[in-house]
């Protein structure tokens, strides 16, 4: 454990995990990681995503010592195949199609880092779909615009009414931040958010 640091870094430019790291009302500012996430050859998803969380801690750590930096990375994936962004509306609806009354499993791989000690971990969401109509989904779709998230559904949004049920030990690893896990992880580097919350959470 080391003592607290001088600034909190979110190795994302992602506005979900921006507004989820929000929440703990902690000050931080965001980075780009630049991490080329073109997969391993042989390389499964799951480990996939917990090796991209922890390189884009580790890239932005390189250029701020002495900082806490935090990385995630977030894959979906139905059986060991990968699940990626859609894109489009009619690329998402037959991405609904084929997960409807499926099982999906979202990993959500979280890095922290203060440069020299890196803490990993894959939270797994398992949400189960409901058998979906083309009338739902194509409503759905023209609703939330899901066209960004991976698995076309924003948990977050309507796309909870999309599931028959999801089980995780963390109820924010969805959204591509799990704060449960992240909270022990910065308490282990001495930054404890319960006792660091603050009215003005955000540096720039």
């Amino acid at each position: 454990m080391t003592s607290a640091p001088n600034c909190l870094i979110l190795a994302s430019t992602s506005r979900y995990r921006r507004t989820m790291l929000e929440r703990l009302a902690i000050p931080f500012t965001t980075e780009s990681s630049e991490v080329d996430e073109t997969p391993h050859p042989g390389e499964r998803p799951a480990e996939m995503s917990l090796r991209l969380a922890a390189e884009k801690a580790k890239a932005v750590a390189d250029k701020f010592p002495g900082c806490i930096v935090v990385g995630a990375d977030q894959v979906a994936t139905l059986g060991h195949e990968p699940i990626g962004k859609a894109g489009s509306f009619e690329a998402a609806f037959e991405q609904l199609k084929q997960l409807s009354g499926q099982v999906v499993q979202f990993h959500s791989a979280l890095a922290v880092t203060d440069g020299n000690e890196t803490l990993i971990n894959d939270v797994v969401t398992a949400c189960h779909f409901r058998e979906l109509s083309d009338d739902e989904i194509k409503h759905y779709l023209t609703f939330d615009q899901p066209f960004d998230t991976a698995g076309s559904a924003k948990a977050e949004s309507l796309g909870i009414s999309l599931m028959e049920s999801m089980r995780s030990d963390d109820p924010t690893a969805i959204i591509g931040l799990p704060l449960i896990e992240l909270c022990r992880m910065l308490r282990h580097f001495g930054l404890n958010p319960t006792l660091t919350a603050s009215t003005t959470n955000i540096i720039s």
